[in-house]
């Protein structure tokens, strides 16, 4: 399946499918009538947190003194204005880490926020020196979620994890994955070492975790989170300028990042997806995303519909 989609076969798609008549919306396990946040709970705790959360890789990579600090910074402030607590970074994001952690001091959103990086080394004295740097960059004695990243050495760094969440340096444990091919082994390590959460891509059109990483998660009862929402951000490039089915409109949708987001969201084993931005308008629309319906399985599959074959 490709990450992007041809402006060619995007419209051929929705034009195909923009008059289709409206569709009957089930109650979500996460429905909030009310308009408020909706949440989803980690597994091993039963601590709530928003399915909108905030990825940080290449867009908060900036220097000290840029002037891209301070629309990084309103989207910060406007993330948690929104009700909004998961950030992600990690070491390999450049300045990433550093920015967030002094963004959130300036601004006194360190306890709003709910801080995930990763660790990306091997060897386990090299693994405890670069989360000890992550600690300085974010300029706080703990961390809420650390992540082996991408699976580096992970054994060694999982055994890490776990002494430093006995210490209460960390609160969570969890690893990562971006590519498909590496699922048996991400399989493998949730059943062996059994982290709090996983991280992998999922999206409308990168789907394949649904067929085993989403049900063992749910079977293991581990948190997710989702990365590359937007499949690198190809999707919404193609389809930006094409009309929003009017059906959406019945999920509360009302642009095509929400509908890309709430997609996604709507499954059951999903904790949080991690939309990365450095547009403060881009991150309000993406955080309407977590408010209101869902749409049901049915409707889930018709949504797919307008992305087959890609």
């Amino acid at each position: 399946m490709h990450d992007t989609i041809s402006r060619r076969r995007a419209a051929k798609l929705i034009g195909a499918t923009a008059a289709s008549a409206f569709l009957p919306i089930g109650t979500s396990p996460i429905y909030a009538a009310d308009g408020s946040r909706l949440m989803r709970s980690v597994p091993s705790t039963g601590e709530k947190l928003p399915v909108i959360g905030l990825g940080s890789a290449v867009t908060f990579d900036v220097r000290p003194g840029s002037p891209q600090l301070k629309p990084l910074g309103e989207v910060l402030a406007l993330f948690v204005k929104h009700g909004g607590k998961v950030i992600d970074s990690s070491p390999m994001y450049g300045n990433a880490e550093g920015v967030i952690g002094d963004l959130a001091a300036k601004s006194h959103l360190r306890n709003s926020l709910f801080i995930a990086t990763k660790v990306w080394t091997k060897g386990k004295e090299d693994g405890i020196a670069q989360m000890q740097r992550s600690l300085e960059r974010f300029q706080t004695s703990k961390i809420d979620l650390m992540q082996v990243h991408n699976l580096a050495d992970v054994e060694t760094q999982m055994g890490s994890l776990r002494e430093w969440k006995s210490k209460g340096r960390i609160r969570y444990t969890g690893i990562t994955y971006s590519e498909d091919r590496g699922f048996g082994e991400v399989e493998r390590i949730m059943r062996v070492e059994k982290p709090d959460f996983v991280q992998i891509n999922y999206s409308l059109v990168d789907r394949g975790a649904a067929q085993r990483i989403l049900p063992l998660a749910q079977e293991l009862r581990m948190a997710v989170i989702i990365n590359r929402p937007f499949g690198g951000g190809g999707v919404l490039r193609s389809i930006a300028a094409k009309p929003l089915p009017a059906w959406a409109a019945e999920f509360d949708c009302h642009s095509w990042a929400q509908f890309l987001l709430k997609w996604i969201v709507a499954h059951p084993a999903v904790t949080c997806v991690i939309p990365a931005t450095n547009n403060p308008q881009h991150l309000e629309d993406n955080m309407a995303a977590g408010v209101g319906r869902l749409p049901d399985a049915k409707t889930r599959q018709h949504m797919a519909s307008l992305f087959v074959g890609f």
